[in-house]
């Protein structure tokens, strides 16, 4: 598998305090990896510096082995293929299920012309495509705003996948959810990998052991720990740190 994301030696200081202190780590293409560590860890800072939302003080962030992400903005890793979704949902409340996904599919267009745009075979077809995959296929006629928490969640997770990422990067999806909505969420995520790299930050560890991934442990800016959740679970340090909380 070739390397999709590499981090090297990434360091970022915020008023003397070390958010991210020589952090290494690579992701591989396809790869779904989940990022656990107590608060103040520098997952936040992790993913604002792979953004482009946060420049590092020092450090490489490589793109397929060939793009500098530290010298692009938030625009310019969206137009590579790098998609965020933050912890709390945000979508069109007022918009039918279906429209939501139709709006981030044509990203090209203003919001009214995108509404009264005429969809074309392909883009109904991927709509619902989208849709079956996040399990809202049944809903596609609701208003946004009438969904369950979780149904949110996972309708804004197909409105980045309408935009077609290389690489998601999901902070917390599982929190707020019911456990049926967690099982169904990390079952979701395991099936987007492979087509798309994943990456996701979350505190549920039941939720990141149906996840079934590689697992990375950040502590004070750095990797502490990484391998599978059994393999960091028994690591005495990880214990200390974050488990034995």
């Amino acid at each position: 598998m070739s390397i999709q994301l590499a981090l090297d030696g990434v360091s970022r200081s915020f008023d003397g305090f070390k958010a991210i202190n020589e952090l290494s780590i690579t992701v591989d293409k396809g790869e779904l990896r989940a990022v656990i560590g107590p608060n103040g860890a520098g997952k936040t800072t992790m993913m604002d510096i792979i953004t482009g939302k946060t420049r590092p003080d020092e450090g490489s962030v490589l793109w397929n082995q060939s793009v500098d992400l530290t010298e692009l903005d938030e625009a310019g890793t969206a137009r590579l293929g790098i998609g965020r979704k933050f912890q709390k949902p945000t979508v069109f409340e007022t918009q039918s299920v279906e429209d939501n996904i139709a709006l981030a599919l044509a990203n090209e267009r203003t919001v009214w012309a995108t509404l009264f745009h005429r969809r074309s075979a392909t883009e109904a077809a991927r709509i619902g495509e989208i849709l079956e995959l996040v399990r809202l296929d049944g809903e596609r006629a609701a208003q946004a705003g009438d969904l369950s928490h979780g149904q949110k969640q996972w309708l804004e997770i197909g409105m980045l996948l309408a935009q077609d990422p290389e690489l998601l990067l999901v902070d917390e999806p599982a929190a707020g959810m019911t456990d049926a909505e967690t099982m169904r969420t990390a079952e979701l995520l395991r099936e987007i990998a492979g087509q798309h790299t994943v990456v996701v930050v979350e505190h549920d560890m039941e939720f990141v052991r149906a996840l079934d991934c590689r697992v990375t442990v950040l502590h004070q800016g750095h990797v502490l720990a990484e391998g599978s959740l059994d393999h960091v679970s028994a690591n005495p340090e990880v214990v200390e740190v974050y488990l034995g909380r």
